[in-house]
């Protein structure tokens, strides 16, 4: 029998009885009842009532609506009509009606779940049955309110806990609220763990044999914000208007722009240790916890922060993973878009970088920690993959946009209030993650009045700017790059900020990195002269760069050190033939020759200032810089080769994941406005053929192709509104679904039958 409300009219008639516009807003807010457009108005009807779009609606529900809809439940209206006012009156007795603003927000959430078609009917009104499944605690416990302890007096009571009454506790929050007792009963001695609980308000009697533990008591020993169950009000986020105007938006973006900065310094270290030593994988996938700890180390960086780093340039294409010689793991180094990349400047390769992590759909944070077997989970691992932690990261950082400045604790209790179904996903160990990795990348930063701020470069990312926008954003929150550097007289050179691009890469030439931060600390060193001197720089060029480029008197020691190793450089000259040494001094040819090294070489001469030896370049160079000499590289015509080594690079590739993210694109206005007009015209009339015949047609035609074990093409719609033809075999119908084997991949799916716009049966 279909469901009526007061007027005897069904969900069906008052659906349809809706003006255009409000069906319109109806499937604006709920898109996927409009996705495949519906053939008829039953199956609109249909779908409207399907549990797994109501459920889809209610994850927008917040608390309040969440508490209206107990109310209803409560009040009865599941199984008859009831009046707005006697849901409202089972607020007002669990004592939760506050002031006028809370009946507003009543009257607000009332409207909500109507235009959404949770919540039918005229002056009484029916709710949906499947819509109170969907509060997430146990329905009732409305009533139960004056007996469950006051968030301000959980810590408290749960500090007065003995072991045993603890226990309790701990079992019930991290796994089912709800558990069994002999000793819920009225009876049950006073003295037992159990009884003592329900009297101190930290678990609910729900029968005799039932107690359940309030949910904000789980939040608590979850480490987890308290949502209030004694309150409909919403917690704050973030500073008050006045406050947030003390917050200073250049101070936020400077931060910032310090930490985007140090996230690519970091970035640069792993690429180069990836570089010179790939990272072994795992035989099941991923980089083990002994190879994060290697790169740590040779990086300077912490295990977490290192892994972290490699899952956000696996995600950009910058690190790349190739099999290793035996073919049954994977090896991980630098891809070859990696040196374009670091050639770039600042605010675009963080650019790049940001925008790969928000579209990340992976957990790093839990790189390390164990799982239920007691295994850690390796970075760069399948194990991390989790589609949602896209959404959420969005929603974390949309939390702090919208809070004018919050921490942590404040941003989850603001999402546990207005995402409570969603609750065990924001957990506080996810939202602390999630805000850190904002931070580290300069999403995010620390402002004034000690609150955390989403940045310009930040905002713009979260506004969905493309890369060019996003480069000039962060451009501009950048420190104005320094055209000169300090010298000391210890050959230490500190640049005081960020160096021009130009500048940098002469600074990484020509002396070691000794210290970075705000201000960088480089260091001359004879190894770092002959480095600038391997890659063709003249000791005049040196000269010149320092005396331009330092704004503090040039120490005579570097003077000397410069000219020492260029009047050593390149008196000998090293080529190919295999390889050969040329010389212009035939005393110092002849003293290589003496040399040790000469035998290992195989070095032969064929002139007083030629030798030659069958050792590969590189080698050649090594050996006899190890035996004290300084040779230089050269080319066919005899200039100077850049020997510097560049690290193994792998070809560029993204890494596939296991569950693609498909994105859901929901009809404009004007198509849901086209969708009405042809629905109403259609009426219940089933269509006439092909991709538009009717449901039982296609039901008729499926179960026929079941029952002769035929193959069938059919055109499906997916629930994020991507068409396609799928072949499957039938198997059965049941409940509105297609069961079908998949020879694609050898399992059995389920396609819901609403979603089938076409059947072909194969004839063989």
């Amino acid at each position: 029998m279909k469901r009526q409300n007061a007027d005897g009219n069904t969900f069906d008639q008052w659906l349809m009885g809706l003006s255009d516009n409000q069906l319109v807003t109806l499937l604006s807010l709920r898109p996927d009842v409009a996705v495949p457009p519906p053939l008829n108005v039953a199956v609109l009807c249909d779908r409207v009532r399907l549990r797994a779009s109501v459920q889809r609606a209610m994850d927008e529900a917040d608390y309040f609506v969440l508490s209206v809809v107990e109310a209803f439940s409560l009040a009865g209206a599941e199984k008859a009509p009831v009046t707005p006012d006697a849901a409202w009156q089972i607020i007002r007795q669990a004592g939760l009606a506050g002031d006028a603003t809370t009946a507003l927000g009543f009257d607000e959430r009332v409207e909500w779940l109507r235009q959404r078609g949770l919540l039918w009917g005229g002056k009484e009104v029916r709710l949906l049955p499947e819509v109170s499944e969907c509060v997430p605690w146990r329905v009732g416990r409305m009533r139960q309110l004056n007996a469950v302890v006051p968030v301000a007096d959980v810590a408290q009571r749960m500090a007065e806990l003995s072991e045993a009454q603890r226990q309790v506790i701990d079992t019930l929050a991290h796994g089912n609220p709800v558990g069994s007792t002999r000793d819920a009963a009225l009876d049950a001695p006073l003295d037992r763990p159990i009884p003592q609980l329900i009297s101190w308000g930290l678990l609910v009697r729900v029968n005799e044999q039932t107690v359940e533990l309030p949910h904000h008591v789980g939040q608590w020993v979850r480490g987890d914000a308290m949502v209030d169950p004694h309150s409909l009000t919403a917690p704050p986020l973030g500073l008050a208007a006045e406050e947030a105007a003390g917050v200073s938006a250049k101070l936020v973006d400077s931060t910032a722009a310090g930490e985007a900065l140090e996230f690519l310094r970091d970035a640069a270290s792993v690429v180069k240790v990836l570089g010179a030593t790939p990272a072994q994988g795992l035989r099941t996938g991923g980089v083990g916890v002994r190879e994060v700890r290697r790169i740590a180390k040779q990086a300077g960086l912490t295990e977490e922060r290192t892994g972290f780093v490699l899952e956000v340039l696996a995600e950009t294409g910058l690190v790349a993973s190739a099999p290793d010689s035996s073919g049954s793991s994977l090896m991980w180094a630098p891809s070859d878009a990696v040196d374009g990349w670091l050639r770039a400047d600042a605010a675009h390769r963080w650019s790049v970088v940001a925008q790969a992590w928000w579209a990340m759909p992976r957990r790093s944070w839990l790189i390390g920690l164990r799982d239920r077997d007691d295994k850690p989970a390796s970075a760069l691992s399948r194990e991390l993959v989790s589609p949602g932690v896209v959404q959420d990261r969005q929603t974390v950082v949309g939390a702090v946009a919208d809070g004018h400045g919050a921490n942590a604790r404040d941003v989850q209790a603001w999402l546990l209030w207005h995402r409570p179904r969603t609750s065990r996903r924001f957990g506080a160990l996810a939202v602390r993650s999630i805000l850190a990795e904002a931070q580290a990348l300069g999403v995010v930063a620390q402002g004034s009045l000690s609150t955390t701020a989403v940045s310009a470069p930040g905002r713009a990312l979260l506004r969905g700017d493309d890369i060019t926008s996003l480069s000039s954003a962060m451009e501009k929150a950048l420190p104005a790059p320094l055209d000169y550097v300090l010298v000391q007289a210890d050959l230490t050179v500190i640049a005081p900020g960020p160096l021009q691009q130009s500048l940098q890469e002469q600074m990484v030439l020509v002396a070691d990195v000794e210290s970075a931060g705000a201000a960088t600390v480089y260091r001359v060193t004879e190894r770092s002269v002959l480095r600038a001197l391997d890659a063709g720089m003249s000791a005049a060029g040196l000269h010149t760069l320092f005396s331009k480029r330092s704004r503090t008197p040039i120490p005579q020691a570097l003077t000397y050190l410069i000219d020492d190793m260029a009047r050593r450089h390149g008196r000998l000259r090293v080529g190919m033939a295999t390889t050969f040494i040329r010389c212009d001094d035939p005393a110092m040819l002849s003293e290589v020759l003496a040399s040790a090294v000469a035998d290992e070489l195989g070095l032969r001469a064929l002139a007083p200032t030629v030798a030659v030896s069958q050792a590969p370049l590189s080698d050649l160079l090594d050996s006899l810089r190890s035996a004290g000499f300084n040779p230089a590289g050269e080319d066919v015509r005899g200039a100077i080769v850049d020997m510097r080594p560049r690290g193994v690079r792998f070809p560029e590739r993204r890494r596939e994941q296991p569950f693609p993210v498909a994105r859901f694109v929901s009809p404009s206005d004007e198509q849901l406005a086209g969708l009405v007009r042809n629905l109403r015209e259609i009426g219940s009339a089933p269509s006439k053929t092909g991709a538009n015949a009717s449901m039982t047609e296609t039901m008729s035609t499926l179960q026929l192709a079941a029952m002769h074990r035929s193959r069938v093409t059919i055109g499906y719609v997916d629930a994020q509104g991507v068409a396609g033809l799928r072949s499957v075999e039938p198997l059965a119908v049941v409940g509105g679904q297609l069961e079908a084997f998949d020879p694609a991949v050898g399992v059995v799916r389920r396609y819901p039958v609403h979603r089938i716009s076409s059947v072909n049966v194969h004839v063989d």
